[in-house]
């Protein structure tokens, strides 16, 4: 019998958690899907991209060939519209913030290559679905595209950010795509009443 096919539909909630690349195994859901690992709310969802780069090697006359993969590349892609100064430190890696700040101000300074962290995160994307089962989509990495913050007179500001996937295993693994059976989905999404 075939696996019956989704519609997916809607956004999610993006979580950004600290990874410490001595960790065996990736934390679980309910640690990784907690408040306070939320990046921020995300504004024109989010985007998963996968390109994987070939080479061909091909007779003059095209009666012969043969490919090989080459390399592969992953990036998680979202619009980020709740914005502090932790949700920075986490998208730059020269982002620090300010432990003398005086009382009623936090800031976060950012730049020197000198003060790059080396960080890696674990990036998961939770689409909540009720009817046909949550999705998640979890990878490994940090921010490697900078931002932009536009400050609009008649628009919300929204930091778009690309998470670039690094390898997360001794396999290589890029990506974990996990769906869920609404009917025996064992933990309950943390962020509903």
């Amino acid at each position: 019998m075939a696996e019956p096919k989704r519609i997916i539909l809607g956004s999610g909630h993006f979580y950004v958690a600290e990874y410490d690349a001595a960790q065996t195994t990736l934390p679980t859901d309910s640690e990784i899907e907690k408040p306070e690992n939320r990046l921020g709310f995300a504004k024109g969802g989010a985007e998963l991209e996968y390109k994987p780069s070939f080479y061909e090697a091909k007779d003059d006359l095209g009666r012969v060939a043969k490919q090989i993969m080459t390399e592969e590349e992953a990036l998680m892609k979202s619009g980020v519209m709740t914005l502090n100064a932790s949700t920075l430190e986490r998208l730059s890696s020269t982002a620090r913030i300010d432990s003398s700040a005086p009382t009623g101000k936090r800031i976060v300074k950012i730049g020197g290559i000198g003060n790059q962290n080396g960080k890696k995160y674990v990036i998961r994307f939770h689409h909540v679905d009720k009817a046909d089962g949550d999705i998640r989509i979890t990878i490994v990495g940090n921010n490697q595209a900078g931002f932009t913050m536009a400050f609009e007179p008649d628009k919300e500001t929204v930091v778009d950010v690309e998470f670039k996937a690094l390898p997360m295993d001794d396999e290589g693994t890029l990506i974990i795509y996990e769906e869920s059976d609404p009917t025996t989905d064992p933990e309950p999404d943390p962020e509903e009443p």
